[in-house]
């Protein structure tokens, strides 16, 4: 065999040992054994094998891995007549993976360190909190007094009266407001009323989102009900698209 092809096997192995970071373009095919079985026929893959031994295969093109196993596999590369076998399995799930390589182009191993958490911004409950501190944003008179309002068939965004006292049901919504969103507004409105004792004529409801589809509109004005158009927050938002760019000095 190969004096590369050793020297490959016994990097990885031994970093697997150490639980490092192990990344590995090959050229293989792919057996999977579990729930479902699968064949993924030789071409060139990338293998990447994490710390907390989960293992993904991916195609040299697409998000998605073709293959993965979750993390606490066990994982060894062995040599049986002659032929490299990457061999997969967590005994727990059931779920056994063999990668036949037949060539490797090259391979990556390094102790990786991360303790950072990741911050998302602009959910819906940011734009119930947008809404609630800037009232302004539905219109002119409209008086928040409680967020996230808990009602058997879920929570309202945002709840409060408008200039008129009437009282106002917001569903907030960070994409395109769809039939389900109006259903779900619609739902909402019902069960306070039945709770509270109110006609439903007596009640508002808006959709807060950036867009709202023609259907899901119509329905909305059918139900008398109505769309503001506003858009989540983005506090981690790089540059303002209204800043000039070098070009336009």
């Amino acid at each position: 065999m190969d004096k590369d092809v050793l020297e490959y096997i016994g990097k990885i192995n031994t970093a697997l040992e150490n639980n490092e970071t192990v990344i590995i373009a090959a050229n293989c095919e792919v057996n999977y054994y579990g729930k479902v079985e699968s064949f993924l026929p030789s071409g060139d893959r990338i293998i990447l094998i994490k710390s907390d031994k989960t293992l993904l295969v991916h195609q040299p093109t697409g998000v998605n891995p073709i293959n993965y196993m979750k993390e606490g596999t066990e994982v060894k590369l062995v040599v049986d007549k002659g032929q490299v076998i990457l061999k997969a399995k967590h005994l727990f799930l059931k779920d056994f993976l063999d990668a036949k390589i037949h060539l490797i182009h090259f391979v990556n191993t390094h102790k990786l360190e991360d303790g950072g958490k990741i911050e998302v911004v602009g959910s819906e409950a940011d734009m119930s909190d947008m809404i609630y501190e800037n009232p302004l944003l539905i219109e002119p008179g409209f008086k928040p007094f409680s967020r996230e309002e808990h009602t058997k068939v879920g929570f309202i965004d945002v709840f409060g009266t408008d200039k008129k006292g009437k009282v106002v049901v917001i569903e907030c919504k960070r994409d395109n407001a769809d039939f389900k969103a109006v259903q779900q507004l619609h739902r909402y409105i019902h069960k306070i009323c039945k709770s509270k004792g109110i006609k439903e004529e007596n009640v508002r409801g808006i959709i807060a989102s950036p867009k709202i589809s023609s259907n899901a509109k119509v329905m909305l004005e059918e139900l008398g009900y109505k769309h503001v158009s506003v858009n989540p927050p983005k506090y981690l938002a790089r540059y303002d698209k209204k800043q000039k760019r070098l070009g336009e000095f």
